[in-house]
């Protein structure tokens, strides 16, 4: 049987590089894509001395020709993948009114656009193989509007009404779609998010689990395919958090975030 492919964006740091490490060490042929090529050639390095193969494919992926183009290479190549792991995205904390609007819409490409364009053209040939899955990194932001993140906090939103619609879809075919709702994680992502014009310490950059944490989960969800996980676990509870005490969230998050401005 041919190795499995599975492609992993933002896979130069944090969630993506230990899941394509974990992924690699199952035996599995990772495409790491990301837009430093410094730390893309040193994951995969990482990844070939442990004995697993890894091919590089620098992209922006805030710029549609450039999704396009991975697009392409990658179906010439291989003719397919079997795995979409759809990571790459950032985060931006602070008043809604001090964000840039160039940071918006860059965060849209990257969070929302880039997910779409992949996952569209992957489905298309998941669909006629019948088989393959994709997995989509949420956040449990997405289920919980929250100060200080309204944009990230809508992307993710969109990520799990996105990837729901076409689970029902496909249910009944082989092909499978995912979210993986996340609570924090201790990468590089408050510290990119507050390096961003404009951009406040996010709150929980000391809190949450780590990436590997995240990348043994996605190894899980790949072997037993289901709509949603939530990690860590007990965070499947948001959800009724906000139906239930939204009103004492209206009354609190703007302290937060007045301390973390102050």
């Amino acid at each position: 049987m041919s190795q499995s492919i599975a492609l992993i964006t933002g896979a130069s740091s944090g969630i993506g590089a230990a899941t394509a490490m974990k992924l690699a060490q199952q035996g599995l042929h990772t495409l790491l894509v990301a837009r430093r090529m410094d730390r893309l050639e040193s994951q995969a390095e990482e990844i070939r001395q442990t004995g697993g193969k890894a091919d590089i494919y620098p992209a922006d992926l805030s710029r549609e020709g450039e999704r396009n183009n991975l697009f392409k290479d990658v179906i010439k190549r291989f003719g397919h993948v079997d795995i979409l792991i759809n990571n790459a995205g950032f985060g931006w904390y602070g008043y809604g009114a001090d964000m840039p609007v160039s940071t918006a819409l860059e965060m849209l490409q990257v969070n929302i656009a880039a997910v779409v364009q992949l996952s569209l053209s992957f489905l298309a040939k998941m669909r006629a193989r019948n088989a393959g899955h994709i997995i989509n990194i949420g956040s449990i932001a997405g289920s919980l509007p929250s100060q200080g993140v309204a944009l990230y906090g809508a992307t993710k939103s969109f990520l799990d009404n996105f990837t729901t619609a076409l689970y029902r879809e496909m249910r009944g075919t082989r092909v499978h779609l995912s979210v993986v709702r996340a609570g924090p994680v201790t990468t590089e992502f408050c510290e990119t998010a507050v390096r961003r014009p404009g951009g406040l310490h996010v709150p929980t950059e000391r809190m949450g689990v780590s990436a590997e944490t995240i990348a043994n989960r996605v190894w899980g969800l790949i072997q037993h395919p289901r709509r949603v996980i939530y990690v860590p676990a007990i965070l499947r509870a948001v959800p009724w958090v906000e139906t239930s005490f939204g009103w004492l969230i209206d009354r609190i998050g703007p302290l937060l975030l007045r301390r973390a401005s102050s």
